[in-house]
């Protein structure tokens, strides 16, 4: 299938960028890579970022560059894109079901060192079944209440399984408390992260007697990354929103040890109707920004508030003395949630003070299998 055409072209200004687009403040975002890598510097720990955010081996590669030492992913097709961008060291921080996926992971694993997770002794024997020589994690239930075995014994009954096969090595433990990320307050993250970290401290213990090391215990996200370092449980981290910042994670309560990071994700929209002095409506609706978090909100203009979205229009409420914008205008909305958000769109368009500096495509767009 032929790529679809950038909505903008390097040199324009953004007022001529074509819409709905996807428009990453490259300042914000660069910030955002420099203040993760400070806060985390002091603390024995790595970062793993998590591309499941961004879609993009551009963003991964300046990650790397950053100072992580790979990036994780949810979905086999996701590594693939990554791998394919020249990242070289990729956890699919999932569990990868049924001989179709279980092959091309196998293949992955000939290009770059790959990781995946586990939580069934049956999944553990299909994946060394392959052949390939994985890394593999076990997942613990750390109150996420998704995926993973139970803390304790039943880890290390999984770790004996993994360390049955010769081209299989137990790699350590994934323990990601994904409820505690949007959690408002920080001492409630911190209140999380602490009942966390006794399972993981329960489920160490019980390797340990049991002659099993386990190397590394990733997870973490951009909620709660330093109460994990600080921890000194956590050796690996898996922040993926932190290089953009949407609506919800920006209703989060910000203070020490978290950084505040910047907003650097926006989709940028044109005013297509006034129907009334109280109303636009913008060509940004449900197919260029995700709204399952809370709708997106109008950067930087007091008194619009974008109320509603359809398919293809979004409404924007305007507050009586506001200035109004005018038809034909661009105006930028900050999405709820940026992961669903990215995975609309083709291309990034990169802008630095108001010009387009690069184009980066969303390379691992739709990976969902």
């Amino acid at each position: 299938m032929q790529a679809r055409a950038a909505p903008a072209s390097i040199g324009q200004r953004l007022d001529e960028v074509d819409t709905p687009a996807l428009v990453l403040e490259l300042d914000a975002f660069e910030k955002n890579l420099a203040a993760l890598a400070a806060a985390v510097k002091p603390y024995a720990v790595r970062l793993r970022a998590h591309a499941k955010t961004h879609k993009s081996p551009d963003i991964a590669r300046r990650q790397l560059a950053a100072g992580a030492i790979g990036v994780c992913c949810q979905k086999v097709s996701e590594a693939e894109a990554m791998v394919e961008g020249g990242v070289r060291d990729v956890l699919v921080s999932n569990q990868i079901v049924g001989a179709g996926k279980i092959e091309r992971l196998a293949a992955l694993a000939q290009r770059a060192r790959v990781g995946v997770c586990v939580d069934d002794a049956d999944n553990v024997r299909a994946l060394a079944a392959s052949g390939a020589k994985l890394d593999v994690y076990v997942e613990i239930d750390v109150g996420m209440g998704r995926c993973g075995v139970q803390p304790g014994e039943a880890a290390v009954s999984l770790a004996r399984e993994i360390e049955k096969h010769e081209n299989l090595r137990f790699a350590g433990l994934q323990a990601y408390q994904g409820r505690a990320q949007h959690v408002r307050s920080v001492a409630e993250r911190r209140a999380l992260i602490e009942e966390a970290g006794r399972k993981v401290t329960q489920t160490e213990e019980l390797l340990n007697k049991a002659g099993i090391e386990c190397p590394v215990v990733t997870g973490a996200g951009s909620g709660t990354f330093m109460f994990e370092a600080q921890s000194g449980l956590w050796n690996e981290l898996q922040c993926g929103s932190y290089i953009f910042m949407d609506a919800d994670y920006g209703r989060n309560e910000w203070a020490a040890p978290l950084p505040r990071f910047e907003h650097a994700l926006f989709v940028l929209a044109t005013v297509m109707s006034r129907p009334s002095a109280s109303q636009a409506v913008v060509d940004a609706g449900l197919k260029a920004s995700s709204v399952d978090s809370g709708m997106p909100f109008v950067w930087q203009r007091p008194g619009l508030v974008y109320a509603a979205a359809s398919d293809e229009h979004g409404r924007i409420e305007i507050a009586a003395g506001a200035e109004a914008p005018r038809l034909g205008e661009k105006l930028l909305l900050v999405p709820g949630h940026c992961d669903p958000t990215v995975n609309l769109h083709d291309w990034y368009v990169c802008v630095r003070k108001g010009v387009v500096e690069a184009l980066w495509p969303v390379a691992a767009r739709g990976a969902l299998y």
